[in-house]
């Protein structure tokens, strides 16, 4: 079940839903709208092994705003640190964002219990578009769920800036087992 804007409201006072800073009037009927941070990550190269450590470039998104071209990875970050021990967060785009043709999240919408971090966002344009730091970028939605719980503790664990991948990792781990 999806929690509501009043459910959400009232578990963030209660501490089971850390949104920092929490601004109530970014509540929706049954989300929190949240922003975009100060930094966009790139990938330097053009074509990504998941074998190799991947090398970046870091750009601060100016006042100006920052332009996004297609065929390119971007990643950004939220502004608010966010997460739950109790329930699971959902990020999506909002519904403008969408409209002018900014994918957010290509694949990774489903945030682990017990991430509490800055959340990173991976950015596809289906055409050029400029996006300006701390703008309202997308939703996060919380869902209860059943069963005993298990809080994350994987790689990303932590993150307060765009993460880039670290699924080399998992090629690295496999090659020690053997």
């Amino acid at each position: 079940m999806i929690l509501t804007g009043s459910k959400i409201i009232e578990e963030v006072r209660n501490g089971r839903i850390t949104i920092d800073p929490f601004v109530e009037k970014n509540v929706s009927t049954n989300s929190y709208d949240f922003h975009v941070g100060d930094l966009i990550k790139t990938y330097k190269s053009q074509l990504l092994d998941p074998k190799l450590i991947q090398e970046v470039e870091t750009h601060e998104i100016a006042d100006e705003g920052f332009i996004m071209h297609p065929n390119k990875v971007y990643l950004g970050s939220t502004f608010e640190i966010m997460g739950s021990n109790h329930y699971v967060p959902i990020i999506r785009g909002t519904s403008s964002i969408g409209r002018l043709g900014l994918f957010i999240n290509i694949t990774a919408d489903l945030i682990d219990i017990g991430s509490i971090n800055r959340w990173t966002l991976q950015f596809n344009a289906s055409q050029s578009i400029r996006i300006y730091k701390r703008m309202k970028i997308g939703q996060v939605t919380f869902w209860t769920i059943k069963g005993d719980i298990t809080l994350y503790k994987g790689k990303y664990k932590g993150t307060m800036e765009p993460q880039e991948s670290l699924i080399y990792k998992d090629f690295e781990d496999k090659e020690h087992k053997k």
